[in-house]
């Protein structure tokens, strides 16, 4: 990833961007952001602040509730009714605050949703900002991870801890404007430095599972002789018919061995099938989904049972211990491809079954085992190798971060 100052200023000196070697919808957590995940989940960390728009902390499984954005997510809408957000697993195709083509989910909002990420002239969001304030405010050490502390007001956010007692702590290739105000100033890999740290605290680094949904929608309606059955199979995505389903590229729909139905390939969005079979058949259609590059597998096999003279019953599972189990598999099997079913929802007329799955598409595990000789903690001071500054008397208070 290249961090967003480098882009503001190749951008303003009218440079070409760097191409990437993997669609942003597809960029996978570091080791950073599971070690991350990990303290959080060890009430080590409290809070998270971001100037990233990757959606990565998310999606690493940093609560949401201990993120703030400060300048948005190119994967999230938000309702500006009702304050609703939405993670997608697509870009949303706007920025700068503006409206989208979808609407707020809420039967009692509809209102049009808008994008999150900050344009230059934009304000950082204030809900946002006062939650990142107030964390530093209140936190023991503020860890300032692989940031350049250049774009204001953000940069200054860390000096708040100063004013309680609080400590900074940098770690950054390159030195940073702030390094005078630090504890402790560390040039060096984030990944590395962070590995050492989970060494130290005997804590194991979590991998990364990412789980993705889309749904199938059988369609199913009688001919007019009432000796056939129309019926459309079509593979989307959960955000909705006309939004991109980014991770599948294509879609190959076979059938029963002891049925002549042909085979068929479908190469471009909607994915669509149309076919005409006799009322009384029977048969399994098998959808063979061709991933697209940046997941871990090449494809993934669904079965689904056609029989319009049968009814399936809806359902609507936990979605996260279904997910849980799914990533328990993946684990054990060190592979991705798994999937699952996780909701089923039925309409009579026409006869139309919509089905939700779940589908492991990532599985990255992380060695924190690294060596901690490539770097050299150093202590800032007057000439740049300098004395820590000891912690103002006052009221103890809970690690924060």
């Amino acid at each position: 990833m290249v961090p967003s100052i480098f882009i503001y200023l190749m951008q303003r000196e009218g440079k070409p961007l760097p191409e990437a070697s993997l669609a942003f919808h597809r960029a996978m957590p570091s080791m950073t952001h599971m070690a991350l995940v990990e303290l959080e989940k060890a009430g080590i960390l409290k809070f998270v602040i971001s100037q990233n728009v990757d959606g990565l902390h998310l999606r690493s499984g940093i609560p949401r509730e201990k993120l703030a954005e400060l300048h948005g997510n190119s994967f999230m809408e938000t309702c500006p009714l009702c304050g609703a957000e939405y993670l997608r697993d697509f870009e949303v195709e706007t920025v700068g605050l503006k409206e989208t083509s979808r609407r707020c989910s809420d039967e009692k909002c509809g209102a049009k949703l808008r994008d999150t990420v900050l344009d230059w002239e934009d304000a950082l969001p204030l809900k946002e900002m006062n939650l990142a304030e107030k964390h530093c405010r209140m936190g023991d050490v503020v860890l300032c991870l692989g940031t350049s502390l250049q774009i204001t007001p953000a940069c200054n956010l860390p000096l708040k801890s100063l004013h309680g007692g609080g400590k900074i702590v940098i770690v950054n290739l390159q030195k940073t404007p702030k390094d005078k105000k630090a504890s402790l100033v560390i040039h060096g890999f984030v990944d590395k430095v962070i590995a050492g740290v989970m060494e130290l605290l005997n804590m194991q680094i979590p991998p990364y599972i990412r789980v993705d949904l889309f749904q199938t929608i059988l369609t199913q309606s009688l001919s007019s002789d009432k000796k056939f059955v129309n019926w459309t199979i079509r593979i989307a995505s959960v955000h909705g018919l006309s939004a991109p389903l980014p991770f599948i590229k294509t879609v190959e729909v076979s059938f029963s061995d002891n049925q002549n139905y042909k085979e068929a390939i479908l190469n471009t969005q909607p994915f669509l099938l149309k076919r005409r079979t006799v009322r009384t058949e029977t048969f399994e259609m098998f959808l063979k989904l061709k991933l697209s590059d940046g997941c871990g597998c090449p494809s993934t096999q669904i079965e689904i049972p056609f029989n319009f003279q049968a009814s399936n019953e809806g359902f609507k599972l936990d979605r996260n211990a279904t997910f849980e189990k799914m990533r328990d598999a993946a684990i054990q099997d060190s592979s991705c491809g798994q999937n699952a079913m996780v909701e089923r929802r039925t309409v009579l007329v026409p006869k139309t079954e919509t089905t939700v799955h779940a589908i492991v598409t990532n599985v990255k595990a992380y060695d924190s085992h690294l060596s901690n000789g490539d770097f050299k903690p150093r202590k800032e001071g007057m000439k740049g190798s300098v004395t820590t500054r000891k912690r103002s008397k006052g009221r103890k208070r809970k690690m924060r971060s």
